[in-house]
């Protein structure tokens, strides 16, 4: 397949690059940088600037494009959530989404397919029960941005292209996301829970994070929302113990909620609560999930 990426050059995009090279798929990108990925030799890739926001040269690609996948957007949990880093939050994401659908639109031969990415917070808080795709969304702010996000993407379905909202968990690997700043107190033995513990923690190893785009873009079956979230459902206590055992660490520090609140603002939230969420729309199409139990999940990464 030819593949169009728009937000390829972070913690998932640049994994998810490489993946497309070595199963064979030709990669267009869209970046703002001039070398934005890394390890990949340049030959492989071709790279065309944008500014994240308007149409520009980038449009012409569209033509021979089989599908987009867009992941722009700044870093959700970089800094802490100002009301100025909220704005940028939601128009860093929407912005990109626009334009990409506007591009669409001007086409007369268009991609068969959108894989826009999303995030469980979409659904907001949920204490108990299992969260389907079905779903109502949340009302707080990360809910609010991923509505506006999708709203955009899913405008596509007007000029006949399939739209597919992968909702990622907390996406676990080494070298980003928020696993590398958990895994800190745990080596210096200060590790635990935050807040109560009893909170949902809804994660994904990253290697399905990709397997699940690249699911999507070849299987027709599937397109609305997708839930991709692995099915070993833990607390936030479990998790903790989990990663204790991984590193051979004890888990026994908590942080509580307002210590957090203090450090993060409102983007505390994102911790202190969470989902019990269910990926039932991969499960039906036949995705089988890599690293379905966290226990196996993260001796993976640690051992690297």
């Amino acid at each position: 397949m030819n593949i169009l990426v728009a937000g390829g050059t972070g913690f998932i995009g640049n994994a998810l690059v490489h993946r497309l090279l070595g199963e064979g798929h030709s990669v267009i990108l869209l970046s703002r940088y001039p070398q934005p990925v890394r390890n990949v030799d340049r030959s492989l890739v071709q790279i065309e600037q944008w500014d994240g926001g308007t149409i520009g040269p980038w449009v012409d690609r569209l033509e021979n494009v089989d599908g987009i996948v867009n992941m722009a957007g700044e870093s959700i949990g970089a800094k802490r959530w100002t009301e100025a880093r909220k704005a940028l939050l939601v128009t860093s994401r929407v912005e990109p989404t626009r334009a990409l659908v506007s591009g669409i639109s001007m086409t007369k031969r268009r991609p068969a397919v959108l894989v826009n990415t999303s995030a469980v917070g979409y659904y907001g808080n949920v204490e108990s029960q299992d969260v389907a795709e079905s779903h109502p969304a949340g009302t707080d702010f990360l809910a609010s941005l991923c509505k506006q996000w999708e709203a955009e993407a899913q405008k596509a379905e007007e000029y006949g292209v399939r739209v597919v909202r992968l909702r990622f968990g907390v996406v676990l690997e080494k070298g980003g996301g928020a696993l590398e700043r958990m895994m800190l107190p745990f080596r210096l033995f200060v590790g635990g829970p935050l807040g109560s513990g009893r909170q949902w923690f809804p994660w994904v190893h990253r290697d399905d994070v990709i397997g699940a785009i690249i699911f999507s873009l070849q299987n027709a079956s599937i397109s609305g929302p997708a839930n991709v979230t692995a099915p070993d459902q833990v607390t936030m206590r479990e998790f903790c113990q989990a990663l204790g055992r991984a590193m051979h660490r004890p888990s026994w520090a908590r942080v509580p909620a307002f210590v957090l609140r203090l450090v993060l603002g409102k983007m505390a939230g994102t911790v202190l609560t969470g989902q019990r969420v269910v990926s039932n729309k991969l499960a039906d199409a036949g995705y089988t999930f890599r690293y379905p139990k966290l226990d196996e999940a993260l001796r993976a990464i640690v051992k690297q």
